[in-house]
């Protein structure tokens, strides 16, 4: 056949590699193999679901044939009740004008970039962080890749983003982090506010400014003395400069009912929302209504979090528990004690080291492979996310996690770990 010419963007762009990983895992469940599969960002409906009186509303709404099309900013009662809900739980202020609806945080984030990003634009982003990289290639920018480290919880710092700070478009920081779980503190943040603040004043009239994409869709899920802080609460003045992707996609255990919002400054969301309008990616109507009304039940919200938040995170903490317990044992793998989000940051470091059969394993991705045909563990390397291919670290998903797994699934690691030499 000969070969078909398409578009640069097409020859050019790379699939998720999550959604690639996680095709090959089901190929071998399907084939018998019993996978612990943490790879994607998601929940097990049988394990964590969706809200009783969100699931009820949901019900009530298609009985009530709310099937039609929304409109295209979000049905105004949802629009009214997330300006409550936010500044309810998180003392911000955002008029219905000031909110977006879109069918989860995706279509939003895609959305942000197009709205500020010329072809030749700046992005600035770290590594790892969620296709962040896979968005910048989409708008045809120039990435600002800040490689992140352990030391630093993962998180960029404001001094690694300062030399790329000059003639930037837009800076994606996301808070709590997939993948990595891990939470900006306070003071960088406001570092990183004061950078941004100080270099949109030395901007010239009619010149582009350097905007913030704040995404906390996780910010509801963080444990033990992890707090959440966000840009516009730390530094009033800037909110003009940033757009928060926010949702009830992990807060609810709702990812596929598809309803996630962006804040921001009415001119801004007033140009996203006429994007939207051509990609068609609103949230069904029969979801925002009953989401309309869910979200301003505290106490059932408040009686949901007290079970959600402890069944998450007393798997990161099993987990990462394991981990420790392998190290402990002279293993080479560590992880970063959990924070938030339903993501645990672990490192298998064993490139180097030979099989029982004397295969060398050579990289990371031989490392991904021999722990997922040896110990059955399924998780995604943080190359996956912008990260250098050679990088150890890895991405645990704990939403399918079930506890009377974990005993056996140490012992299948630690077996194949004292394979290794």
């Amino acid at each position: 056949m000969t070969e078909t010419k398409l578009s640069h963007l097409a020859e050019t762009l790379i699939g998720s590699e999550i959604v690639k990983l996680g095709n090959a895992i089901t190929v071998r469940i399907n084939n018998g193999e019993k996978i612990y599969n943490y790879t994607i960002g998601d929940f097990d409906p049988k394990i964590f679901p969706i809200p009783q009186e969100l699931e009820n509303l949901i019900i009530e709404s298609y009985q009530q044939k709310n099937t039609n099309y929304p409109a295209g900013d979000g049905v105004l009662e949802l629009r009214k009740s997330v300006s409550s809900f936010i500044k309810e739980w998180e003392g911000l202020d955002y008029s219905t004008s000031e909110i977006q609806i879109a069918c989860g945080g995706r279509p939003l984030i895609y959305t942000i970039f197009k709205t500020f990003v010329d072809k030749g634009d700046k992005v600035i982003y770290a590594a790892p962080s969620w296709n962040n990289n896979h968005y910048t290639h989409l708008t045809d920018a120039i990435h600002c890749l800040i490689e992140c480290t352990p030391e630093n919880n993962f998180m960029p710092t404001a001094e690694q983003i300062a030399p790329h700070i000059k003639a930037a478009t837009l800076l994606c920081l996301c808070t709590p982090q997939n993948p990595t779980g891990t939470t900006l503190s306070k003071e960088e943040l406001e570092k990183i506010c004061d950078l941004i603040l100080e270099e949109n004043k030395q901007r010239g009239e009619g010149e582009k400014k350097l905007y913030l994409m704040y995404d906390q869709m996780y910010w509801m899920l963080t444990y033990g003395k992890t707090k959440h802080y966000n840009p516009v609460s730390l530094r009033p003045e800037m909110k003009q400069y940033t757009v928060f992707v926010d949702g009830i996609t992990k807060a609810f255990a709702s990812t596929g009912l598809r309803v996630g919002w962006a804040m921001g400054p009415e001119n801004i969301i007033s140009k996203m929302r006429a994007l939207l309008s051509h990609l068609g990616a609103w949230a069904p109507m029969a979801e925002q209504k009953a989401v309309a009304k869910y979200l301003l039940q505290k106490d059932a919200i408040e009686k949901f979090f007290l079970h959600f938040k402890s069944a998450i995170e007393d798997r990161l903490h099993k987990i990462y528990d394991g981990f420790i317990s392998l190290k402990s044992k002279g293993f080479n793998v560590d992880a970063i004690t959990p924070q938030a989000a339903i993501y645990l940051t672990v490192k298998v470091d064993l490139v180097g080291k030979k099989t029982s059969e004397g295969k060398l394993l050579a990289s990371q991705s031989d490392v991904t492979d021999y722990i997922l045909s040896e110990a059955k563990l399924a998780i995604v390397p943080f190359s996956a996310f912008g990260a250098s291919k050679n990088n150890p670290w890895y991405r645990v998903s704990v939403g399918t996690c079930k506890l009377e797994d974990l005993k056996e699934l140490f012992e299948k690691l630690e077996a194949a770990l004292q394979k290794l030499s």
